[in-house]
């Protein structure tokens, strides 16, 4: 693959993502599903690929003109699968850098009822999705048991954790598992934020949001709804912290996310060598050996953060211009992901696809109706709306159903929302666990997976209900 083709396979995908917010912003029916403009690209992308536009041309019997293989070349759709697997590292690396770290205390006391409520969301979907895998996929379809940790690879972790898991997949033989991941990961975008609609107009009419009293209030300014902000509302997208004449700032934050991913690549080398010298070498399993690098990234982010928080007198680095090097790779990731996701995988698996998607909605669904009022005394219809957005693939999902329902923050829903990640992602949602959930069901089995994530989840579920609940 030439260097040239490389650097226009980024200009290309930077048309399509252009073509995919021109396109919400002409459409009313996808502005109010608040479809990101990264996924309308990529499903663009992908009809206009080999997936869609080429079958359709080689089916019709006109398999010999340029067309039969979408308008794209191979080099260029062979650069997008690669992207990403690389842009997930930048993404986990940016989630603590520029976040001043609270104390474990304060965390816990402002975010503890949305911590218990999220973990055991999380924890639910692999009870929920390996209990599907043993009963259902593996002996009426054949399908691989690792399969059980997909949703919540997919639905918790979303395209950027489904992405970055591709390597470990192939390793342990269940390549399929990628496009099926990623296919969820869209699916639950597109329900999380279609179900959350729903389930924010059932809670103003039936009186269970403490904010929000009347429908009319749901209704979004037209700008908002394009994803315009307007003009005289416009803010700097970050601080300038060092003279562009020394360096570009832009250029020292994308240095310290090189940083915070170089930290992460060390660590992970570490674990690798002292798992090949010790329990590698006397049992053969070689859990760490399949892990992949974006969890330490996010790692090698805390550490950094912290380094600079104690030796950075200047406050060199700034949180909003993080937040858009976060934004951009996400994007990337998003629209080449699905650019170059594979039917075929899907329709070749069709009824387990739907299978799991259906445990996952269904699953996140109760643990929002059900389980949110009983673990948070207050706020919790606002609480609980920003867990169910994120359990169903996206953090900005979240965030979005919040801002809904609680448009002012009268409640402390989004900054014990924020809080929460501190304890939850660096586990779950495409921490370490979720990175290691799938060589640990392909070494040790899905039932002694099943139990340990049954305890977990039911020791978060009874801290809920029992101990915050109660309060």
């Amino acid at each position: 693959m030439s260097a040239a083709m490389i650097g226009m396979s980024f200009l290309v995908l930077g048309v399509i993502l252009l073509l995919g917010k021109w396109i919400r912003v002409m459409s009313p029916p996808i502005q109010k599903l608040f479809i990101p403009s990264s996924l309308i690209g990529g499903f663009l992308a992908l009809f206009l690929g080999p997936e869609v536009l080429g079958y359709l041309i080689s089916w019709i019997g006109d398999s010999s003109t340029f067309l039969s293989g979408g308008i794209f070349p191979e080099e260029m759709l062979d650069a997008w699968t690669t992207l990403p697997g690389l842009f997930i590292n930048i993404i986990f690396a940016t989630l603590f850098l520029g976040k001043k770290l609270p104390a474990i205390k304060d965390i816990w006391l402002l975010a503890g009822p949305q911590i218990a409520h999220g973990q055991t969301i999380a924890w639910g979907q692999y009870v929920f999705g390996i209990l599907a895998a043993i009963l259902i996929l593996t002996p009426f379809f054949g399908m691989d048991p690792m399969a059980g940790a997909l949703i919540e690879i997919s639905f918790e972790g979303g395209h950027g954790t489904a992405a970055g898991m591709s390597a470990t997949f192939e390793e342990l033989g269940f390549s399929d598992a990628t496009d099926l991941a990623l296919g969820l990961a869209t699916v639950g975008i597109l329900f999380g934020v279609i179900f959350g609609i729903v389930l924010l107009n059932y809670g103003v009419r039936s009186g269970k949001t403490s904010v929000l009293k009347d429908q009319s209030q749901l209704s979004l300014s037209e700008t908002y709804q394009k994803g315009i902000i307007d003009f005289d509302a416009r803010e700097s997208a970050g601080k300038i912290t060092t003279r562009p004449e020394s360096i570009e700032p832009l250029s020292l934050h994308f240095a310290y996310v090189g940083v915070a991913i170089g930290f992460g690549y060390f660590i992970l080398q570490a674990l690798i060598w002292i798992e090949a010298i010790t329990w590698g070498q006397a049992t053969g399993i070689y859990l760490l050996a399949h892990l992949p690098l974006f969890p330490l990234a996010m790692i090698g982010g805390i550490i950094l953060q912290m380094f600079l928080d104690k030796f950075d007198p200047y406050y060199t680095l700034d949180r909003d211009l993080m937040m858009r090097i976060q934004g951009l790779s996400l994007d990337i990731l998003i629209t080449s992901a699905i650019a170059t996701l594979s039917l075929t995988v899907i329709g070749n698996n069709l009824m387990p696809f739907l299978i799991l998607a259906t445990v996952g909605i269904v699953w996140n669904l109760i643990a929002f109706l059900y389980l949110g009022p009983k673990m948070m005394p207050s706020y919790w219809f606002e609480k609980s709306i920003g867990n169910f957005g994120q359990s169903m693939g996206m953090t900005a999902s979240g965030l979005l159903l919040m801002r809904i329902a609680d448009p002012a923050s009268k409640s402390p829903a989004l900054e014990g929302f924020g809080y929460k990640q501190l304890l939850f992602e660096p586990i779950v949602g495409g921490g370490i666990f979720t990175a290691a959930s799938v060589p640990l069901i392909f070494y040790f089995g899905p039932m002694p997976m099943l139990i340990m994530t049954s305890f977990i989840m039911l020791f978060w579920a009874g801290l809920g209900v029992f101990y915050f609940g109660r309060k």
